[in-house]
């Protein structure tokens, strides 16, 4: 019913910057919770940071804090992720996800966007 196209991934040196895009269409609503995730070779998924449409909060996992933000624009139904610092561990797959509010787990999820910071 929601489906999310992320953008931006790429090659940067570590200490550089990159914007990752989501775009979400379909049966979105405004209470839908947006998420990011990543996911590196060998490791579990692992939250990133979550924003919803509505509201004022946000909330970014200890591992970024300082140096990733999540954003929005609701005109363009678009989250954003702006990572600044990166690190080589910052490596991995990073998807966009969302959830209805009523649910308890991200049930709509991207393709995902390959990061990789070398060092």
């Amino acid at each position: 019913q929601v489906q999310l196209v992320e953008s931006g991934g790429g090659l940067v040196q570590a200490g550089g910057s990159l914007r990752l895009s989501c775009a979400a269409s379909g049966s979105t609503l405004s209470t839908d919770v947006m998420g990011w995730f990543r996911q590196a070779p060998g490791k579990e998924r692992e939250f990133v940071a979550r924003i919803t449409w509505t509201g004022s909060s946000t909330y970014a996992a200890d591992s970024v804090k300082g140096r990733f933000t999540i954003s929005r624009d609701n005109a363009k139904k678009t989250v954003y992720l702006q990572m600044n610092n990166l690190k080589p561990e910052d490596t991995a797959v990073y998807y966009c996800a969302a959830r209805r509010l009523v649910v308890t787990t991200y049930n709509y999820w991207g393709q995902g966007t390959q990061v990789t910071v070398s060092s």
